[in-house]
């Protein structure tokens, strides 16, 4: 297995930078915990969903993750209106989180 260690500014506040060190041993073939945990409510919550993605960008220590997510369910809505499902949706696990980015579509027929 590989280290892998990522580094990033997360945020902004009066001047301040938050910077995030994490340090895991990962394969990246392989998915983490919270990625799998993330995957599983993502799955329960959007049942007619035709495509979910869900990649830790913090390099495995679970602070931020990318979540791409194809569904039925936002047609219709708004972009907004999408991610708000979404937070919705990871309302307890975004508790422990640093950062999300979220990515919604409606499947192409």
């Amino acid at each position: 297995m590989a280290a892998a260690i990522s580094a990033g500014i997360l945020g902004r506040g009066r001047g301040h930078r938050i910077l995030l060190l994490c340090r895991t041993w990962r394969t990246f073939a392989s998915q983490t915990d919270g990625e799998a945990r993330v995957m599983q409510v993502l799955k329960e919550k959007f049942p007619q969903a035709s495509a979910i993605k869900v990649v830790d960008i913090s390099g495995g220590c679970g602070a931020m993750y990318e979540i791409h997510i194809e569904s039925e369910e936002f047609k219709e809505k708004r972009i907004v209106q999408q991610h708000q499902m979404v937070n919705q949706a990871l309302s307890e696990e975004i508790k422990a989180m640093h950062g999300l980015r979220i990515f919604t579509s409606i499947p192409k027929h």
